[in-house]
């Protein structure tokens, strides 16, 4: 019985942690906060950036099923430049805006990510296009894909509406 009563009274000096040993554990969490937030955030960039890139790949194999299926002749939308925000048809959202495809042509839809602006360049029917996209919530770069050159998307110092 006094082993008991010895040992309650030991613990009564060990109360806590003391104002000190809290401090650091403060300043601890504070310092991996400073370094996780930016780290996530440039993932964040990057992913709205990649989003971007995939998005002109998708609008790429759109435009190139599109000249496969209509008689190798790029779709030629109304007006020349075509800059969008949200996903559309190559002939507008109904399919119906002038220009739009005649009896036995198909026009794909091009699906866009959230946030991302996407510029289709119409050059010439069986020759070439332009296309380039954004991502709002990425570092700003833009990326082109120049069907003369073919190959990938690449970033390039161009205005989003104009592609050059």
């Amino acid at each position: 019985m006094q082993d008991v009563i010895n040992r309650l009274r030991n613990k009564k000096d060990d109360e806590g942690f003391t104002l000190i040993e809290l401090l650091v554990v403060v300043v601890i969490i504070g310092v991996l906060v400073a370094i996780a937030v930016p780290v996530y955030l440039n993932y964040r960039k990057g992913a709205a950036d990649k989003s971007a890139q995939s998005d002109v790949r998708g609008a790429v194999s759109t435009i190139e099923q599109y000249y496969t299926d209509n008689g190798n002749s790029y779709p030629n939308p109304s007006p020349a430049a075509t800059s969008k925000t949200a996903s559309f048809s190559l002939y507008g959202a109904t399919g119906t805006s002038s220009g739009g495809p005649t009896a036995g042509q198909s026009g794909g839809w091009i699906t866009l990510s959230d946030k991302t602006t996407l510029s289709y360049i119409y050059v010439s029917a069986s020759s070439s296009y332009l296309v380039c996209a954004t991502n709002s919530g990425g570092s700003g770069k833009v990326y082109l894909y120049d069907s003369t050159k073919g190959g990938s998307v690449a970033t390039a110092s161009v205005a989003i509406g104009t592609c050059a």
